[in-house]
């Protein structure tokens, strides 16, 4: 198989505000694996720096040093065969997964099937989503959950430690209305002791969750044994730790398709985080079509637990959404492989 690498760059349409730091622009890695008979599959790195401390120059390293052994493979050897001798070559997973995509888009391109039916999983259901609000202030952030109301979703996410979290959660509740389920995510910034006051500060305004509140699995674990407030806690950033599923540290799991190397290692670890007692639902890493697509057919066969945060590409500025949520919901691709005309997002023409 030929390996191909193209960046890509795309703009946000405003700020996107979180605990790790600001984004206005996402560079990611359009990967293309071009089989002997011509198909050709297509995935994604999104590695995000500021997120995961990983940068797309390494990214880029990590898929060259796995180039021979693409090269290596015929056409029909098994997926998992191919990823575990990449694995051997690297171990950063963002480029774990976009090898997994592409290799799961071209295996669907040959089949003329798309992927959801490949793993297994009967004609799914619309995935119900999360409306995003990274607003950081009380207008903008009151205006986003006017918005996501209106559209008809039942849960918004907010992005806390930020500052003036409860002005701006008390917006939000008030032009959310009281049906709405309020997720938090402060991406590891408090510490202990801020996290169990903001917590316990937060609380009356109704919150489903929260992710991430402090940085690392024992001390989240810590906050959740403590149980000083009623605002059940998930992993996020966390659950890349090899201690996450060995023993329960909070009650649900954040999984992200760039960060569990594809939908093959989504899967695994969903099932991992399940036998150790948690929740699981998917998210992004503000990814391209590509990774949402992916996390949507791993989510026809995972089925999570909660609503998930994959209604990300309305972030991005003149690139239109390929998978627009209707009613707080994403329907999983039904084209071949993981979509239709993705590619042409990423600027690619179509050949």
């Amino acid at each position: 198989m030929k390996l191909s690498v193209r960046p890509v760059r795309a703009a946000m349409r405003a700020p996107f505000v979180a605990g790790h730091g600001t984004v206005t622009e996402r560079e990611l890695l359009l990967v293309s694996l071009e089989a002997i008979d011509g198909e050709t599959g297509y995935g994604e790195a999104a590695a995000l720096e500021s997120y995961d401390g990983v940068g797309t120059d390494e990214v880029g390293a990590a898929l060259e040093a796995c180039r021979p052994v693409l090269e290596s493979y015929r056409d029909a050897t098994p997926i998992a065969d191919v990823l575990a001798r990449c694995s051997e070559a690297t171990v950063l997973p963002q480029a774990l997964a976009a090898i997994d995509l592409a290799l799961w888009d071209l295996a669907g391109r040959r089949t003329r099937e798309p992927v959801w039916r490949l793993l297994g999983a009967r004609q799914p259901p619309p995935v119900p989503v999360n409306w995003t609000i990274a607003a950081p202030d009380r207008s903008g952030a009151a205006l986003q959950a006017a918005q996501a109301r209106t559209a008809g979703f039942g849960t918004v996410k907010v992005k806390v430690a930020i500052g003036d979290d409860p002005g701006r959660l008390a917006a939000v509740r008030a032009f959310a209305g009281p049906q709405m389920a309020i997720r938090i995510d402060a991406n590891g910034a408090w510490t202990a002791g801020e996290a169990a006051a903001s917590l316990r500060a937060l609380e009356p305004v109704g919150i489903e969750l929260c992710e991430e509140p402090v940085s690392g699995v024992a001390a989240i674990r810590a906050l959740w044994t403590a149980r000083e407030s009623e605002i059940p806690l998930a992993l996020d950033e966390s659950a890349d730790d090899p201690d996450a599923f060995t023993r329960q540290a909070a009650d649900a799991v954040c999984l992200k398709i760039a960060r569990c190397g594809g939908i093959s290692g989504t899967i695994d670890a969903a099932k991992r985080a399940r036998a150790a007692g948690y929740e699981v639902y998917l998210a992004s890493t503000l990814d391209g079509p590509l990774g949402i697509a992916g996390a949507l057919h791993a989510a026809a066969l995972i089925a999570p637990d909660r609503a998930s945060g994959l209604a990300t590409l309305g972030l991005f500025d003149e690139r239109g959404d390929p998978f627009p949520p209707i009613r707080g919901a994403m329907p999983v691709p039904s084209g071949h492989g993981l979509g239709t005309r993705l590619p042409q997002w990423y600027g690619l023409t179509p050949g």
